[in-house]
């Protein structure tokens, strides 16, 4: 548990807190104009306008996904700013890869409030130092294909995934597999 200069506390989250009241003031909206698309086996920029935002069916399948993962051997990491929840991270438990060296970085969000600041960076450091002690060599990322998330992911070092898993995310054709060393 630490705070930040701007007063934001991390920590990692336990299964009892993940509920519904925990996002009351979590704002998932995310205003998309482009996104990168693989066209050709090329990545290009497309104009894709579309505005992503979860609803409670969403939040309900986000709760369970988030216990799930605690329950399996995963971690899952908070961020607080006033209390209240502005960020998250999820790390699966179980290896992947043909060689085990991987573990998936299920989800990382940001708060729309909260965004453009250092929130997504500590949690993503967070969850490679959490994947490393677990003895893994590197993230894999199913990634949003918004231009804005594949920026984040470049500053983070990511690069296209040398092991593709299509298994792991079989209901988001349109996202950017990647994989960062850790």
């Amino acid at each position: 548990m630490r705070s930040s200069e701007n007063d934001v506390l991390f920590r990692p989250l336990r299964e009892e807190e993940i509920t519904r009241a925990l996002f009351l003031h979590f704002c998932r909206r995310q205003r998309v104009t482009n996104c990168l698309r693989n066209v050709g086996g090329e990545w290009r920029e497309v104009f894709s306008p579309f505005t992503d935002d979860w609803n409670e069916e969403d939040y309900a399948r986000l709760t369970e996904c988030l216990r799930s993962t605690l329950q399996k051997g995963g971690a899952v990491f908070g961020a607080f700013s006033g209390g209240r929840l502005k960020g998250f991270a999820s790390v699966e438990g179980e290896p992947l890869g043909f060689e085990g060296a991987y573990r998936e970085l299920t989800s990382i969000h940001v708060s729309e409030d909260m965004r453009r600041g250092e929130l997504g960076k500590e949690l993503f450091l967070r969850a490679k130092e959490w994947a490393k002690a677990q003895g893994a060599k590197k993230l894999y990322i199913s990634s949003h294909p918004a231009v804005e998330s594949q920026r984040f992911y470049r500053a983070m070092g990511c690069v296209d995934a040398k092991e593709i898993t299509e298994e792991r995310t079989p209901n988001e054709p349109p996202d950017r597999r990647l994989e960062c060393e850790l």
